[in-house]
């Protein structure tokens, strides 16, 4: 029985990513945007997490951004932490 738990938590961690993981789980996962995209808008769609990004302008600053999970019960609460690099 022990192999079988031990097993299934091996196919889990390894066939969810990072996010997908911090989303269902709880946890934290990180994501680089490409240099010089600044990020507009981030949201998921199912297990995917889809962001919107426009290149720089001139004045732009780089930002670090949170994107946090608020369950109902305070449980198993993802978060995304997207950073933008000029």
């Amino acid at each position: 029985m022990n192999k079988i738990f031990v097993l299934l938590l091996v196919v889990l961690a390894v066939g969810c990513t990072e996010q997908s993981r911090a989303k269902q789980f709880g946890g934290d996962a990180n994501v680089d945007l490409p240099k010089g995209e600044k990020l507009v808008v981030v949201t998921w769609k199912d297990a995917d997490l889809w962001y919107l990004t426009r290149p720089f302008k001139e004045g732009d600053t780089v930002e670090t951004y949170k994107f946090q999970e608020s369950s109902s019960w305070g449980v198993m609460e993802g978060t995304i932490v997207i950073r933008e690099h000029k």
